[in-house]
């Protein structure tokens, strides 16, 4: 039976082991799952078996930036629970993989993976396996990463909320100081995009479908019911975008007005927050203890 890419990635998903471990252990197994499984557990390369299935949700933003300013990186890695993300091994590993990801900018998650944590060393995969299984003891993941490269016109700015939110924007014109101040606004109002241009057109049509159902409510003439709609889409798009959100360090002028005065526009922004999006289990604590009693 050949072994395809998605059956390794299933069965690294499930054991923790590395890319070629899988590989080999799926070939020997004639692509049978379970046996692979067995087969890396046998031979102690699945020692993160059930951990790497468990919801990962807590952990660190970390971020990175070039010597001269022109590259910045941001990454998020994930573990269970806070106590381990304030622990020396998960942010020395998670520091090394943003290290990796600036040296040699990935394009992927996946191919981040299969790099070697530090040159000559054991990839990050490899590394993450080891942490999971022996010095952490819970399931830890690289979860997403942002590489921004500066022009020489352009400028970076970057922010860290502690380690739970981290914002990477990129400015042309201006300075680093109004970049970062921009960061910071970005991880306060959470805007959708930089501009009317970017918001997202189903979420636009939802929102004016929404504002077009309360108007007729009012039970006003069509014409004075359309011109309250586009009042209200005219402040709802300055309220999620970047350009028309009310500067959080000077609410009287807006982030446009701001920029605008400093000659300068943003390019682009990303803006990570750990745990965002994933669901977290809310497991019956007295069931979790009796099946861990039941199963030692």
């Amino acid at each position: 039976m050949a072994v395809t890419a998605s059956m390794v990635k299933e069965l690294r998903e499930r054991t923790g082991a590395g890319m070629m471990e899988c590989k080999k252990a799926l070939t020997e197994t004639d692509g049978d799952q379970e046996a692979a499984v067995e087969m890396l557990r046998k031979k102690g390369a699945a020692s993160a078996d059930k951990k790497s299935s468990r919801i990962a949700a807590e952990g660190a933003i970390i971020q990175k930036v070039s010597d001269d300013g022109r590259l910045a990186v941001m990454v998020e890695v994930n573990c269970e629970t806070d106590f381990v993300a304030k622990g020396d091994p998960f942010n020395d590993f998670g520091a090394a993989v943003a290290e990796r990801i600036l040296i040699s900018k990935p394009a992927s998650v996946d191919e981040l993976m299969s790099m070697p944590l530090e040159d000559g060393g054991a990839s990050v995969e490899d590394v993450r396996k080891e942490l999971v299984g022996g010095k952490i003891g819970e399931n830890i993941s690289v979860r997403r990463f942002v590489v921004i490269e500066a022009a020489a016109n352009e400028v970076i700015g970057s922010y860290l909320h502690g380690v739970k939110i981290g914002v990477l924007v990129q400015n042309k014109g201006g300075d680093e100081s109004l970049a970062r101040d921009i960061a910071m606004h970005v991880a306060a109002s959470r805007p959708v995009s930089i501009d009317e241009s970017g918001v997202p057109a189903d979420l636009l049509a939802k929102e004016r479908e929404i504002y077009l159902d309360q108007a007729r409510a009012s039970g006003k003439p069509e014409a004075i019911m359309e011109k309250m709609v586009d009042g209200r889409v005219r402040k709802y798009l300055a309220e999620v975008t970047l350009t028309g959100q009310p500067f959080v360090k000077d609410p009287d002028q807006t982030v446009g007005k701001l920029l605008g005065s400093a000659g300068a526009s943003t390019l682009a922004f990303e803006r990570f927050e750990v745990g965002e999006g994933i669901e977290k289990r809310a497991d019956d604590f007295v069931a979790e203890v009796m099946a861990q009693a039941q199963g030692s």
